[in-house]
């Protein structure tokens, strides 16, 4: 399957490669101009995508990136069967969803057993929109079912430009996660937390925790993201856009031009969600 993929999209940076995209976002056809117009005024920002599965596809042309990993929220329970239902569907060789499951879900463990039947690889959850925080003590049930289907926890970290304070997923509360569950496989979208990157050096660098790199480096700026890719390494490191928040072509480009190593980059790139995935 990878050749096949590798052979439709190919990047060279110093060697043929692939690029996987940790982070992105669309939704159903019919409300995706609903949805695009509501958070585009709700977090005073502008989409560079319709939010559509096409259009999703046209950007990964267009930047070069093989596979792009959706993460879907679910805001309420109800909506839990049929977001992952349209997830499932919308699987293919270049789109890789990622479920959805909300805190408040009375069977979360059921539905954390249907995801790992449905085969897929991780579960998102946003502490903003789902109001929750990530050290809150009900929350650390729901974390040990996760990873005993063995399955992946995206969690969004840090600001959300949609929300004022308090923050539900900061440095600190989810270092207080990382004391208890040593083995859970935690990926902090964001650099470890949008905005709050002194905190993530300060509380989460070097912890047994994945970052993906999105929305982005215009935010965090590459001095800091060559020191954690140092601190951190690479292998705990994954590239994300946070399309259609962020153009993936120009992301993309930004990380092609730090100073760091081939073999770094590639793990960024894709070797570390490879792993992560299973390719």
């Amino acid at each position: 399957m990878l050749c096949d993929i590798i052979n439709t999209n190919i990047l060279v940076l110093g060697a043929i490669t692939m690029v996987i995209d940790f982070h992105t976002h669309i939704f159903v056809d019919q409300l995706a101009e609903r949805a695009i117009s509501f958070l585009e005024e709700k977090g005073n920002i502008k989409a560079y995508l319709d939010g559509t599965l096409s259009s999703l596809l046209v950007s990964m042309d267009n930047a070069g990136i093989d596979i792009s990993i959706v993460q879907p929220v679910v805001t309420k329970p109800s909506q839990t069967e049929t977001v992952n239902s349209w997830a499932a569907e919308i699987r293919s060789e270049r789109i890789i969803p990622f479920a959805g499951l909300h805190p408040d879900d009375a069977d979360y463990k059921q539905h954390i057993i249907q995801i790992r039947e449905m085969g897929f690889k991780g579960i998102k959850m946003h502490p903003d929109y789902q109001s929750f925080f990530v050290d809150e003590p009900r929350m650390f049930k729901i974390y040990d079912a996760i990873f005993e289907n063995g399955l992946m926890l995206m969690l969004h970290a840090g600001l959300d430009v949609g929300f004022p304070p308090p923050y539900h997923c900061t440095p600190p509360r989810l270092a207080n996660v990382l004391d208890t569950i040593k083995d859970g496989e935690f990926i902090a979208a964001h650099l470890g937390g949008h905005a709050m990157w002194d905190e993530v050096e300060d509380y989460l660098v070097g912890r047994n925790l994945c970052f993906d790199t999105s929305m982005g480096i215009e935010f965090y700026g590459v001095k800091r993201l060559e020191r954690i890719v140092k601190a951190h390494g690479s292998d705990k490191l994954l590239f994300g856009s946070d399309s259609p928040w962020s153009s993936q072509s120009e992301e993309l480009n930004r990380m092609k031009n730090i100073s760091i190593s081939q073999a770094d980059l590639d793990n960024i790139l894709y070797k570390t969600a490879s792993k992560k995935l299973g390719l």
